[in-house]
């Protein structure tokens, strides 16, 4: 199994962090509740992009986001 990004959607508060950090897999969007949390464009980033996808899970100051594998 390659990499997989993690949201803890109970300590997501759409801060935006991680889509300053790495738009191209980050997104904060408003959910139907109206709160506004992170999407995770493409939860699968290749090794390739591992560094600049740990970076945007640890610059989240809630410590909603990890990377797995």
């Amino acid at each position: 199994m390659g990499l997989q990004i993690v949201v803890d959607r109970d300590k997501c508060e759409g801060l935006g962090m991680c889509e300053a950090m790495a738009s191209d897999y980050f997104e904060v969007r408003e959910d139907a509740d109206g709160e506004e949390s992170v999407h995770v464009l493409d939860e699968t980033p290749p090794e390739s992009d591992r560094a600049h996808v740990h970076a945007a899970t640890q610059a989240c100051p809630v410590l909603a986001l990890s990377l797995q594998g």
